[in-house]
């Protein structure tokens, strides 16, 4: 069975560096608590029964693209769902994350990851972009699906919920880098079941978020994470979607992010876009960069360090090949009508080809 085919927005052809009408924007979580229609919407319950309830999942993807106009929608769920699906006892805590019972500590537990089966695991994931992907028929608006890294996630199994040090992660990886290379084996299977089932039940393109590998050296980057990262992006090449891979605190690894696989890397606030291409190569289109921090402030200041990441990422000359987003995701506190307004300036003034 083949994939849907891609739909031609500027989302996409941006992600493969072709002309584009306008410059694309989205936002990371740009479904979220910022949103007052989000909170109306999911209530108080449980963010994995959201999840999984394919109705409602749907409507929160959609509300960001009916409130700001943003070029691309990306599907209601979280990294950990895989994980969650197959019985690992990852839970979501609110105010807190990702939090697991049973942290990942030896071989025995290599065995608590069996494969994913999307059909039967998690069903409601497909559903909620067969959902998503009907309304956004033919809307120029693409839908955008994801997968936690094989490291990013592993943070999360093995630390037992988020961290600031990664110690634990770290003393696995260097003391027992056997069980460590089982552990990214299992997880790159993961990521590779759940976005295939995506990419065939409709988004349009893919985002790996290894949102915790600024914590890593480049040579640690290099010898325990960078393999399973390209066996990701490699394990859905066929299906000809493009893909974005995006971390926080990379700007030293953002060369080795460029021969990952993925057709863009997005790359936080810290390093301008046009230094990040630099470092990244030629042949990969960038994503971000603006600060989430400033969705707080004055729109006088907004609008400067939104024509400053666009001027940024037109800097090599081709007038495309930028996706504009924040260098992270939507605050909880962002003010809605800045981001709304970001829109609209990011539309009228993006660079052109």
């Amino acid at each position: 069975m083949s994939p849907p085919a891609v739909a031609d927005t500027d989302l996409v052809r941006a992600c493969f560096r072709q002309p584009v009408e306008r410059t694309p924007v989205w936002f990371m979580r740009q479904a979220g608590r910022s949103l007052p229609e989000y909170r109306a919407a999911r209530g108080t319950g449980s963010i994995l029964s959201a999840i999984g309830d394919a109705a409602l999942a749907a409507e929160l993807t959609l509300q960001p693209v009916r409130r700001y106009g943003v070029d691309a929608a990306i599907l209601f769920s979280d990294i950990v769902v895989p994980a969650h699906a197959i019985g690992f006892g990852v839970d979501i805590e609110p105010g807190r994350g990702p939090v697991v019972a049973q942290p990942f500590r030896s071989h025995r537990d290599l065995e608590r990851l069996r494969p994913l089966d999307p059909d039967t695991d998690a069903p409601y994931v497909a559903e909620t972009v067969r959902l998503v992907a009907r309304e956004l028929a033919g809307s120029g608006v693409a839908l955008i699906g994801f997968a936690g890294a094989p490291f990013t996630v592993a943070s999360y199994l093995i630390e037992g919920g988020p961290s600031r040090t990664f110690s634990k992660v770290k003393a696995l990886m260097h003391a027992e880098p056997g069980l460590w290379g089982g552990l990214m084996d299992r997880l790159t299977a993961l990521s590779v079941a759940s976005l295939r089932s995506q990419i065939m039940a409709g988004v349009q393109a893919v985002q790996l978020f290894d949102s915790w590998a600024g914590s890593l050296s480049p040579d640690e980057y290099t010898r325990f994470v960078l393999p399973a990262t390209r066996a990701v992006f490699a394990g859905i090449a066929d299906l000809a979607v493009p893909s974005i891979l995006f971390g926080v605190g990379n700007g030293e690894l953002l060369g080795l992010m460029g021969t990952a696989g993925s057709d863009v890397v997005g790359v936080d606030w810290r390093v301008p876009l046009h230094v990040a291409r630099r470092r990244i190569g030629p042949d990969h289109a960038v994503q971000g960069n603006l600060d989430p921090a400033l969705c707080v402030a004055p729109w006088p200041v907004v609008e400067q360090a939104a024509r400053e990441v666009l001027a940024s990422g037109a800097a090599d000359g081709s007038g495309t090949g930028h996706i504009f987003n924040l260098g992270h995701g939507v605050l909880p506190d962002a003010d809605i009508g800045i981001l709304g307004a970001v829109v609209d300036l990011v539309h009228a003034e993006g660079a052109r080809p």
